[in-house]
């Protein structure tokens, strides 16, 4: 498409909307106002038109502007009053005035009756060239009148946290686009934990975005996301759908993820019962082991087709036993881990004194082992009220398990 012929054809310029989805409700609870160009049945994207930086900046305003005050009408016609509006905007533009024709034109609409506490100011960070303290600054003004902020594609190639901080957004549009390609999944899947954990430590939240399949659903739903949206639930349409268009299929598909989550849960229980109830029998038997190492020794060679690791820790982390480790089906000593400490690990003191308080041990999320890197769980088990046993489980027993996920 040619800059100057939309210039000219303000009149074939139009607003598509994209539904979002709640988790809590099921239903529709606002839209992406996308641009699109309409001649005869033909129907394009205005996106390559408002990425491009060699079309001059006042076309760019110009079209979108457009785009929005027919959006804003069609809301004030047809529109629930508590829908959310999520207009996007290029934050290099938006500073070229400091947000000025942009607050114009949203004060005519809320003349109009709109109240801008519906509003979501879009925008994309890894876009913006500018000063970041400055476009901070800007939105901070912009919250005062009761306008949200949300930045979009976070997770896409990457996404700088501090950045983020500093915008404090009121919502994290995280991509799930990364998902479908298999090479890059688990490693895309710790970069979009990563910025979940800083969207509760900065109270954004979570809408996740380009959900193309079920399992993308069920990874949002699993980590967090409270909003969803994506061709998978609804493609964008020159009208607004009913409130509930989705919900007996969306509360479906929620049951089963429910009732896989359950399943999962009830494995992970039902897997640190077992090792409850065998490592107690374990330590009755060989309580007349003369130190530790020897324990540890007996305790692996009665657990070597679930573990390949095993130590002993003190409450304040340091190890007071050498490590005993399985490499070629064989067990080795290694002594140069006595004393080594480990309270730096996330949860390690948390976790001493869940076991300090319940008298039972605890089953780890999965993580990366730092030296085999191989993703495993570890047993945590409480021998008495000084000393804790470690036993790191194997990937091939967790999946014979369906405890690998």
């Amino acid at each position: 498409m040619d800059a100057l012929d939309i210039i000219a054809n303000l009149q074939h310029v139009v607003p598509y909307y994209q539904a979002i989805f709640s988790a809590d409700e099921h239903r529709v609870i606002g839209y992406e106002v996308l641009g699109r160009y309409e001649t005869g049945e033909h129907v394009d994207s205005l996106g390559p038109f408002f990425h491009d930086e060699t079309i001059p900046e006042e076309f760019r305003l110009e079209v979108d502007e457009t785009v929005t005050k027919k959006a804003l009408d069609h809301f004030l016609a047809n529109g629930d009053e508590k829908l959310l509006i999520f207009l996007n905007r290029d934050a290099n533009l938006l500073m070229l005035d400091r947000a000025e024709s942009f607050l114009t034109l949203l004060f005519q609409y809320e003349e109009k009756g709109l109240a801008l506490d519906r509003i979501v100011l879009e925008i994309n960070e890894k876009h913006f060239k500018g000063d970041f303290d400055q476009l901070s600054h800007l939105l901070t003004y912009i919250r005062t009148y009761g306008i949200r902020v949300a930045l979009d594609n976070i997770g896409e190639h990457s996404s700088n946290l501090e950045r983020i901080s500093l915008l404090a957004p009121d919502i994290l549009k995280m991509d799930l686009r990364e998902l479908r390609k298999t090479s890059a999944s688990y490693s895309y899947q710790d970069v979009l934990y990563s910025i979940s954990l800083l969207a509760r430590k900065i109270g954004a939240t979570l809408l996740y975005e380009d959900i193309e399949a079920s399992f993308q659903l069920q990874y949002a739903w699993r980590n967090g996301g409270r909003y969803y949206q994506g061709y998978y639930l609804a493609k964008p349409k020159p009208e607004l759908l009913p409130a509930d268009f989705l919900k007996d299929r969306l509360r479906d598909e929620c049951h089963q993820f429910i009732q896989q989550e359950k399943k999962k849960l009830q494995t992970l229980y039902n897997i640190s019962e077992q090792f409850q109830q065998r490592l107690t029998a374990l330590l009755a038997k060989h309580k007349k082991a003369i130190d530790v190492n020897e324990l540890i020794a007996a305790i692996a060679n009665e657990l070597g087709d679930v573990c390949f690791r095993v130590y002993v820790c003190d409450e304040d982390g340091f190890q007071r036993s050498a490590n005993i480790f399985k490499r070629n089906n064989m067990w080795e000593i290694q002594p140069e881990y006595y004393m080594k400490n480990w309270s730096w690990r996330p949860y390690f003191l948390e976790n001493i004194i869940r076991m300090r308080s319940r008298k039972r041990g605890i089953l780890s999320d999965l993580y990366a082992d730092i030296e085999t890197g191989e993703t495993i769980r570890t047993y945590s088990y409480p021998m008495d009220e000084r000393h804790y046993l470690f036993i790191d489980l194997s990937y091939s027993y967790l999946f014979e398990q369906d405890a690998h996920y």
